[in-house]
């Protein structure tokens, strides 16, 4: 299965297995700067399933600006850290590539980093001073000291990282570079800085082991940023000063582009290919594809089309480490597949109060792959699980797998659950097919599914189950309102027609913004009410660029901090600090969220019974689908 994208690729003195590349991605996985255990094993097991270059995670090579959250090869001391990383991608079978940095802003995540800059700035009435001539060389310097120590660490390749407005990045970009020096005017001058440092990196590395390059295709949403003209013509620039492979990737971390970065499920799949392929193509060097590459249908696409060489398949990897085993097999049913939804990736990143490091929706081993093991038990058991939604369906799955016997009661006709609900808003049936999918993967593994099937005080008496599973969800709160012209957000995403021209939406959380957005792609003219300061707090950032970016242009108004106060003849009535006022519509949908049902009966039944019983996901408390599976894979290794 998929020939070209199993097919080896070699560079110098690198050869790869197949054309997978494992990007750099912020894990939080160190302690203090240092390679962990965690981390080692978080890549280890990717390595295991096959990938073929495995590139570690942005390292600083800059001691005084080095972000406690991140690697550093800054110093000597940390050379036995990522020696134990290689060691172990190599153990497998994989390749191994760091990622060298110097993060300017980016760094501010930890107050006791240094900010480099080009040159003196203000950020939120903070003056940043620019980065002297002297710091600079210190730098350039650093970049080269740091290369010879990812040599000593038994690294295959290195990647310099010259996009995202990073620090080279910053030089590099009329945008961001304003310096009236050497340092600042002409592309000519605003390269001088990157190109110093992949000459410091190339002297610092044996002539056959090949250098990388992380760089924009152009700068989107950044006045006076680079084109992709610029961009190609600075990447030839970089192949006469020693860089040999491109990873043209997008976005940055100052505009609205940021969620290209990290591109969530509003952006469609491949969405960067285009400019990787022109970039590819007039410079003559090889290319690495990236941007939401999550099927090998896809990658082998592109690979076929011969519009890159290398392929990146990040997040793809963290659903399901097996991806590439199983698709060099032809196991495609079996991959369990990225969605885009960010919860778990890049929300976990930039979230460290609710994360301790990334996870994953699809896969909750994420960054547990010491912790937790999906071991066979020595007492099976004959398990009920009370609803068929994700959290359900993770449970019984994972139970299955450690040898219990599984019987999922869902009281629907279709399993899934809200996942399903979610997947029918514009733009997200990637979500609809990954519940169906999950459904598909639990019935092969031996789960018993019922349909249309409700566990009751009766289901206690006729059948024997040693535990209970309670998982059945949540169901949406109405405000008790009710009429021909009302209706509940998760009925319009299901297909519900709503009348009229004019709909007032009440909610602004996801739910609320998504139903708006399916009303407003029918042709409505949708105002959406929010009681608090903003609507969409439960996003996360990439997804809420791109949600109300689409939103502002179908026309939809959102009024925050603005409640529902009743309904009038002719619309809604509404109060906005000490203002009421009415606002005319033609119907009304309803999305404050949902609330767990009553399973009051069902437990008192239980236990007059003497069963042992949990409750998951938002049968428990309604919460995202990130909680609710990983609360569904935890119940399954109880014993």
């Amino acid at each position: 299965m998929f020939p070209k994208l199993f097919e080896p690729f070699s560079i110098k003195s690198l050869t790869m297995r197949n054309r997978v590349v494992m990007p750099a991605m912020g894990t939080r996985m160190c302690h203090e700067r240092e390679v962990t255990d965690k981390l080692v094993e978080y890549h280890r097991v990717r390595a295991a399933g096959g990938v073929g270059l495995s590139i570690v995670e942005v390292s600083a090579v800059h001691a005084p600006s080095a972000p406690n959250c991140f690697l550093s090869i800054a110093e000597d001391r940390f050379v036995e850290g990522h020696r134990r990383l290689t060691d172990a991608i190599h153990g497998e079978g994989g390749r191994a590539g760091i990622q060298l940095w110097q993060g300017s802003i980016a760094v501010a995540m930890d107050p006791k980093a240094q900010i480099l800059v080009p040159q003196t700035m203000s950020v939120h009435g903070f003056e940043i001073p620019g980065i002297t001539v002297e710091q600079i060389h210190e730098v350039i310097d650093c970049y080269g000291k740091a290369a010879a120590r990812c040599v000593e660490a038994g690294y295959d390749c290195i990647e310099f990282h010259c996009a995202h407005n990073y620090l080279p990045h910053s030089f590099l970009s009329a945008g961001l570079n304003h310096r009236d020096d050497e340092w600042g005017g002409s592309l000519e001058n605003r390269a001088k800085f990157p190109l110093a440092c992949i000459r410091a990196i190339r002297e610092n590395i044996p002539e056959d082991m090949p250098l990388f390059m992380r760089i924009g295709a152009f700068d989107d949403c950044l006045e006076n940023g680079m084109t992709i003209e610029d961009t190609i013509e600075f990447c030839k620039m970089a192949r006469e000063a020693g860089v040999d492979v491109l990873d043209v990737s997008r976005g940055n971390i100052v505009t609205a582009a940021n969620a290209l970065e990290v591109p969530p499920i509003d952006l469609k799949p491949g969405f960067n290919i285009d400019n990787a392929a022109r970039i590819r193509r007039e410079t003559g060097m090889p290319t690495i594809g990236v941007g939401r590459i999550n099927t090998p249908e896809l990658a082998e696409k592109i690979l076929e089309d011969d519009q890159v060489d290398l392929v990146v398949m990040g997040r793809a990897q963290l659903a399901d480490p097996e991806f590439c085993n199983k698709a060099r097999e032809g196991k495609t049913d079996s991959i369990v597949y990225c969605v885009g939804c960010d919860q778990g990736c890049l929300d976990g990143f930039a979230n460290p109060r609710d994360f301790e490091h990334i996870t994953c929706l699809r896969n909750p081993l994420v960054g547990h792959e010491l912790d937790w093991k999906v071991e066979p038990t020595d007492k099976p058991e004959r398990v009920a699980i009370v609803g068929g939604g994700v959290a359900g369906l993770m449970t019984a799955e994972t139970l299955v797998a450690r040898g219990h016997e599984a019987v999922v009661f869902e009281a629907g006709d279709h399993l899934g659950g809200q996942f399903v609900t979610a997947g029918k808003a514009p733009g997200k049936h990637e979500m609809e097919v990954a519940a169906e999918l999950m459904g598909e993967q639990a019935k092969r593994s031996g789960v018993e599914v019922r349909l249309n099937t409700p566990f009751t005080p009766e289901t206690i008496a006729g059948e024997h189950f040693d535990r209970v599973v309670i998982a059945n969800g949540a169901s949406p709160i109405t405000l008790g309102l009710s009429g021909e012209n009302i209706h509940v957000a998760h009925d319009v995403l299901e297909g519900e027609p709503v009348a009229g021209e004019r709909v007032v939406v009440i909610g602004g959380g996801l739910v609320g913004l998504e139903v708006a957005d399916a009303l407003a792609v029918a042709g409505k003219k949708v105002t959406v009410l929010e009681m608090a300061e903003r609507a969409g707090a439960d996003l996360g950032s990439a997804r809420a660029t791109c949600v109300f970016g689409k939103l502002a242009k179908l026309g939809v108004e959102i009024l925050a901090s603005t409640a529902f106060a009743g309904l009038t003849e002719g619309g809604v009535r509404v109060k906005s600090g000490d203002e009421e006022r009415e606002i005319s519509c033609d119907a009304v949908v309803v999305a404050v969220g949902s609330r767990a049902r009553d399973n009051s009966e069902l437990v008192a039944a239980l236990d007059a019974a003497g069963i042992p019983h949990c409750t998951v996901g938002d049968a428990e408390r309604p919460r995202r689908a990130l909680d609710a599976i990983r609360e569904g894979f935890l119940a399954g290794l109880e014993d």
